[in-house]
């Protein structure tokens, strides 16, 4: 604090403490405790009640075994923080001292010297509040009393007198999270336990300033061609005095002056927009198309040379639109960008954990670069979490990930009440203006999965709640308010650059019958899992846009051993059945694992063999979506990540570690891929490119047998077409395989361009189960290069999905859960820091699983 006095009196020394907005972080010396109770402990800011009471041993860890259900107390309290301001004198010059609050969750009031400044009601709002006439030198205490969110809103709940219709993710007899604009997924998901926190989740500070301060910057792309782009600088200027400023336009790092303009500005808040012109303009591309131009668009206010306010954003220029043109199964649903139709190869996003405080920049960093080395281009923020973070945006932009961004309403219906209709609005202001400038967001989304809700199949299971059909038409016009009124207004006023989507799935034949396809907007499809429909429906229910779907599998035993003990080794322990949230869950992973594997009775193996079927499953739905390109034009599945350590659909676990999925996402998302599929009888072999430009190239085709024995051979000369699908070759099983036995045969697939591979894949003719897989002698060498390591590996035989680890260490492999080929050399490489050994490395493939 002392030095910042400093710094202050320094600026003004030299006349220039106008030019600052200066933020004093408010994170230090906070206190916290129970309300109604003496005691008060430390507390870390920002942070949960929850981590609070764990980090000062109040509670045991919620993620181990079963201590979840022993702390559902804590959100049915309040909880009272505090902390010390000291105020110097020099800190009472500032004109203007705004006390700002990013994140308060949820019911909170917030009090200065026992001055009570404002109650927030909204976890995804930010507050904002002067402060100064309540501060004095010395000492000022700043208080925030947090009311229990279930307990705040039980007189709403039950004032309504009907039940609103909210799906059971709700983990509770009385479900009002829907009262509550809060992360739905607190409240408990079938992937996710019920931890319903409170506490100042983001930063809180103080905002000092004098003269002006630029609250608000929107670069809004209004025209962009090839040789000019025509932005408009909009922005939100807060100024203390009235008078002529100049107003200028500056860009990226020599801060070549784009345009000056001088302005009139009123006492108070000014809406300005200045009108600029940016020559031969470099676009931003998606991840595989382009480059990721960020320009760093710089704004100042000046009197005279004296400057009052500076704001600097990023923004990457491109024009990004949503076809949906008539054709003759229906309509399109696809993203082109630059002029250039996308293949989206997506994954639904969840947040990292259920307490949001202890997600790090570099935890932000390891799934973003999961997604960019998975060759994902879009990340769909799902709407039951929250409006994340912008680091995550930051990194999406750089990375080139596009950005489907819902807003947060998932699964239910919502009350008829005026004041959260009023809070629904804010919020979608004032996130939709922070997030703007992001080059990565590509679409905004109202809602996940409340259409199909609503879809008689659901709905009449609810009819029943109703009093009179007046409450139920009330909901049902709730709904229309808020997805068709409330968000695409706050678009329009706010962000009319991007399309709006009202909910997903949403089509004009959407039908919740597990066995549908749609031909108009996107699908979430769960009749492989939920419908236990087997895996090769994925090749027969194929949308214009599939952006969902998915299957479960376990964690693999290194991530299960920072949760449970020996003892809870078994999918029916009351441990794992309490990490498995999906009431069909572990049934329906065996049901599926009797019909393609043999079932490993050793836990762990179980563990493993599960996380092979799940990969074979979401390949199986990932290819057939490239395969029906241009016609499928996007992909989605279910999900990338957990929040706590779980049984689910992700495919990577809670702790960081790739599942076998992940593996085989990176390779079914390749920018070229070859994909064999097996239809009435004939073997078709597929290439899919998302390359710009058509590539020659040359096809190799070998069935070859578990012993390395080549049976046959076919080399052809292909001319690839660029950001395309189509089938290569083309043979009858029966020929292809002739007298071979296919329970230990396979066909392998090539492709070279100038005598280099750049894309293979292995094929089966018979389920995992049916392999005749014999011991192999596997040989092996490891190499050092600074931190790069490689391990070459061969063997006499087949060697069917081996698993590489590293004792208990989180690694990230080239590639892993391989199959290594007889007589073949394979290299996998990886980074680690450490010095190694060869016996640190373990191998572990199907035929060992018992």
């Amino acid at each position: 604090m002392k030095r910042l006095f400093i710094f202050i009196l320094l600026a003004f020394v030299f006349g220039e403490v106008s030019a600052q907005v200066t933020e004093i972080k408010l994170h230090s010396n906070w206190q916290f405790h129970k309300a109604g109770e003496n005691e008060w402990l430390k507390s870390t800011v920002p942070g949960t009640v929850h981590t609070d009471l764990l980090d000062n041993k109040k509670i045991k860890d919620p993620f181990y075994r079963t201590n979840e259900k022993e702390i559902q107390w804590i959100s049915v309290s309040d909880w009272e923080y505090k902390t010390n301001i000291v105020v110097d004198s020099l800190l009472l010059l500032n004109e203007n001292i705004d006390l700002v609050m990013e994140g308060l969750d949820t019911y909170a009031d917030v009090y200065v010297n026992n001055n009570k400044i404002l109650s927030a009601n909204n976890m995804f709002l930010a507050w904002k509040k002067p402060i100064r006439t309540y501060l004095k030198k010395g000492n000022n205490e700043l208080r925030v009393y947090f009311h229990s969110p279930i307990n705040k809103v039980m007189p709403a709940y039950n004032s309504l007198g009907y039940h609103v219709p909210v799906s059971n993710n709700d983990q509770a007899n009385e479900r009002v999270s829907i009262f509550i604009r809060k992360a739905g997924y607190h409240f408990g998901w079938d992937w996710g336990p019920r931890l319903v926190t409170s506490g100042i989740w983001r930063p809180i500070y103080l905002s000092c300033w004098n003269d002006a301060k630029i609250e608000d910057l929107f670069i809004k792309q209004k025209l962009l061609k090839p040789h000019q782009a025509s932005l408009d600088a909009e922005m939100e200027v807060y100024s203390s005095t009235s008078g002529v400023r100049l107003v200028e336009v500056l860009i990226d790092e020599d801060h070549k002056v784009l345009l000056s303009k001088r302005v009139y500005f009123s006492k108070g808040v000014n809406k300005v927009n200045v009108p600029f012109e940016l020559e031969n303009p470099i676009l931003w591309w998606p991840k595989g198309f382009g480059n990721q131009k960020l320009y760093t668009f710089n704004v100042r206010v000046k009197d005279g040379e004296r400057i009052l306010a500076f704001k600097q954003v990023k923004k990457g220029l491109r024009d990004i639109e949503v076809v949906q043109d008539s054709h003759e199964k229906g309509k399109s649903f696809y993203f082109k960008v630059n002029g250039v139709p996308i293949f989206i190869k997506g994954a639904n996003y969840v947040p990292q954990d259920n307490f949001l405080t202890r997600v790090t920049n570099e935890k932000y960093r390891h799934v973003i670069e999961t997604a960019d080395a998975s060759n994902i281009n879009m990340l769909r923020v799902w709407g039951g979490g929250i409006y994340e973070n912008d680091i995550f945006y930051d990194l999406c932009d750089e990375k080139g990930i596009l950005v489907w961004q819902d807003f947060m309403f998932a699964c239910a219906l919502y009350p008829p009440l005026t004041d959260l209709k009023k809070n629904i609005y804010d919020e979608a202001v004032q996130n939709v203006k922070r997030l703007r400038n992001h080059p990565s967001i590509a679409i905004w989304c109202g809602n996940n999965e409340i259409v199909q809700f609503m879809n008689e199949n659901y709905w009449g299971q609810t009819k029943a709640n109703f009093r009179t059909p007046a409450d139920s038409l009330a909901v049902i016009d709730t709904y229309a308010e808020i997805f068709h009124n409330i968000l695409p207004s706050a678009l329009k006023a706010y962000d009319d650059e991007k399309f709006y989507w009202s909910s997903s799935p949403n089509g004009e034949n959407y039908s919740t019958n597990f066995s549908a396809g749609t031909t108009t907007g996107d699908l979430h499809y769960w009749g492989v899992w939920h419908g236990k429909k087997p895996f090769s429906e994925y090749n027969k229910v194929i949308p214009s846009f599939m952006s969902e779907y998915g299957f479960q599998s376990f964690p693999e035993i290194e991530s299960v051993n920072k949760f449970a003990i020996p003892a809870d080794f078994s999918i029916d322990s009351e441990v794992m059945k309490a990490h498995q949230r999906s009431t069909i869950g572990n049934g329906t992973i065996v049901h599926y694992m009797k019909e393609m594997y043999k079932v490993p009775q050793r836990f762990s193996d179980f563990l493993y063999v599960g996380q092979l079927l799940q990969a074979d499953g979401i390949k199986t739905a990932i290819e057939a979506q490239r395969r029906a390109m241009p016609y499928c034009m996007g992909s989605i599945y279910w999900q990338l990540n957990d929040c706590w350590p779980v049984a689910s659909w992700s495919s990577m676990d809670y702790y960081g570690r790739w599942k076998a999925l992940q593996y085989a996402v990176k390779k079914a998302y390749s920018e070229v891929l070859i994909s064999t599929i097996l239809e009435e009888e004939t073997v078709k072999i597929y290439i899919v490119s998302d390359k710009r430009e058509n590539i020659k190239a040359t096809l190799r085709i070998q069935l070859i047998d578990f012993n390395g024995k080549i049976l046959s051979e076919v080399n052809k000369d292909v001319n690839v077409i660029g950001n395309n699908s189509a089938v290569y070759y083309s043979q009858l099983e029966k020929e292809l395989i002739k007298n071979a036995d296919k329970r230990k045969t396979f066909l392998k697939t090539t492709l070279f361009v100038n005598n280099q591979q750049i894309t293979d894949q292995i094929f089966y003719f018979d389920l995992q189960k049916n392999l005749l897989l014999d011991k192999s002698k596997l040989q092996w060498e490891l190499k050092k290069d600074l931190n790069n390591y490689k391990i070459i590996l061969k063997s006499d035989k087949l060697i069917k999905n081996l698993k590489i680890s590293l004792e208990d260490e989180n690694i990230v492999f080239s590639d892993n859960y391989l199959d290594i080929l007889p007589g073949c050399e394979t290299t996998v490489s990886f980074k680690y820091d450490k010095v190694i050994d060869k016996k640190d490395l373990s191998f572990f493939s199907l035929i060992d699983a018992k």
